[in-house]
C-alpha cells in the first residue's frame, strides 16, 4: 500500500530549477557566526595540547563518527574495530586495541577517504568506491544491491509492517540520477563562492534528496558533509563528530527533512537545524577532551611503567569511562583469561599504585583508578 501525498505536497525536485535554493540570511546569522567562532576556538585549543592528547582527540572523534553514522541507520559496529582500524591507517599505536574485519575496514576506508582527503574532487569515480566499500559483497543484509553504481530502480523510503507501509519520499526518478549527480558534483566541486560550512549543510541536503544509490545515501551524505567540514577547517584532523549528535537528534533530523523535502526552494530550516546540530556537536566535544586530557596526563605519567596489553586495555577502558563496576571476574571476561591471572593483573597495578579498591561495601571488592596527580 502506498501512501499518495496531495498534490500540493510536491516533493522540492519536481520544481523547476529546483537546486537554486534560497534561505532567510537573518534566520541563520547568528547561529553561523557561533559555530564559525567555536570552529576557530577548538582549533586553537587542540593546537595547544602535545602530540599524544591531539592524537586521541582525532582518533576518538573518528571512531565515533564511523560508529554513531552507522548506528542512526540501525547498524551497531564495534566501537573497539573501528578505534584499531582508524589508529592503523593514522600510524597510532594499536597495542590492546581489537583487530578489525573486512567489512569495518571497508567502512572506515571510505570514512576517512572523506576527511583525509578532503581537498581533492568529489567524483563520479571516488563516489562509487566509497559505495563498493561499504557493501563489499553486493548485499544489505539480506538484500542483493547494486553496489558501485547509480541505482537504476525506483527508491522509496519506507516504514511500517508489510501491507500498513507508509512512504516517507520517493527520490528523484532512476533515469534522471546520472544528470542530477553530474550537476551536484559541478557544483560541489567548482562553486566556492559559499562558505564551507553552509556548502557542507546544502551538500547533505541535496544528495539526500537525488539519493543516488540503492543503499547507504545517509552514510555517504554525512561522510560528504564532513568533508567539508574539514576543508573549512582546512585540516583532516577531526576534533568533533557531527554524526554524534545526528544520533542523538535523530527524530528532528528526520522530521526536518522530511518538512523541507516538500518545500518549494526555501531550505532555511535544513540550514538551521545544520548549524545548531553542529554547533551542540563543538559543546559535545569540550566535555570529551577534558576526558582525553586526563588519559593523556596518565599515560604520561607511566610512559615508563612496564604494563602488559591486558592491562593497558583496561585501563584505556577505565579512562574512557568504563560504565560499571570493574571486578575480578569482569576482567577476567574483558580480557579473556582466568580469575587468578585477572587478579595477578589487577594487584600489579596496585602495587604501582595505579588501582586502589573502590570503598563501596558489598561482598565482591570493585576496583577503580587511583587519583593521576601524583603528590
Amino acid at each position: 500500500m502506498h501512501i499518495k501525498f496531495p498534490a500540493m505536497a510536491k516533493y522540492i525536485y519536481q520544481h523547476k530549477n529546483w537546486t537554486d535554493f534560497t534561505w532567510q540570511d537573518k534566520a541563520i546569522n547568528a547561529v553561523f557566526g557561533e559555530v564559525r567562532l567555536m570552529q576557530g576556538k577548538i582549533i586553537g585549543q587542540m593546537n595547544a595540547l602535545g602530540f599524544y592528547a591531539k592524537e586521541e582527540v582525532t582518533l576518538t572523534a573518528l571512531t565515533l563518527d564511523v560508529v554513531k553514522s552507522f548506528e542512526i541507520e540501525g547498524e551497531l559496529l564495534s566501537y573497539e574495530q573501528v578505534r584499531f582500524s582508524i589508529a592503523r591507517r593514522l600510524g597510532i599505536n594499536t597495542a590492546g586495541f581489537v583487530p578489525s574485519n573486512r567489512h569495518i575496514e571497508g567502512i572506515v576506508e571510505m570514512m576517512l577517504d572523506a576527511t583525509q582527503q578532503y581537498s581533492l574532487p568529489l567524483t563520479e569515480k571516488r563516489l562509487f568506491g566509497w559505495h563498493a566499500a561499504l557493501f563489499p559483497t553486493g548485499y544489505s543484509g539480506p538484500y542483493r544491491i547494486e553496489a558501485g553504481k547509480y541505482r537504476t530502480g525506483e527508491m522509496q523510503v519506507v516504514s511500517g509492517a508489510l501491507g500498513k507501509e507508509k512512504v516517507h519520499y520517493e527520490a528523484v526518478a532512476p533515469e534522471l540520477v546520472k544528470s542530477e549527480m553530474d550537476k551536484f558534483l559541478d557544483w560541489f566541486n567548482y562553486d566556492n563562492q559559499l562558505d564551507p560550512v553552509l556548502k557542507a549543510a546544502i551538500a547533505h541536503f541535496w544528495f539526500i534528496i537525488i539519493h543516488p544509490f540503492d543503499d547507504g545515501n545517509g552514510r555517504i551524505a554525512r561522510a560528504i558533509a564532513d568533508m567539508l567540514l574539514a576543508r573549512a577547517e582546512h585540516s583532516g584532523e577531526r576534533f568533533y563528530s557531527m554524526s554524534s549528535q545526528i544520533l542523538i537528534e535523530r527524530k528532528r533530523y528526520y522530521e526536518v527533512l522530511q518538512r523541507v523535502q516538500h518545500s518549494t526552494g526555501d531550505i532555511t530550516e535544513w540550514l538551521d537545524w545544520f548549524l545548531h546540530c553542529l554547533k551542540n556537536a563543538m559543546l559535545a566535544t569540550e566535555q570529551t577532551t577534558q576526558r582525553i586530557l586526563l588519559k593523556a596526563e596518565f599515560w604520561k605519567l607511566h610512559q615508563h611503567t612496564p604494563i602488559n596489553e591486558r592491562q593497558r586495555a583496561v585501563l584505556n577502558m577505565l579512562l574512557d569511562g568504563f560504565d560499571g563496576k570493574l571486578q575480578t571476574s569482569k576482567w577476567a571476561k574483558i580480557t579473556r583469561v582466568s580469575t587468578d591471572t585477572a587478579l595477578r593483573d589487577i594487584k600489579d597495578l596496585m602495587e604501582k599504585g595505579i588501582l586502589e579498591e573502590a570503598n563501596e561495601g558489598g561482598r565482591s571488592t570493585n576496583y577503580k583508578l587511583t587519583s593521576l596527580r601524583k603528590e
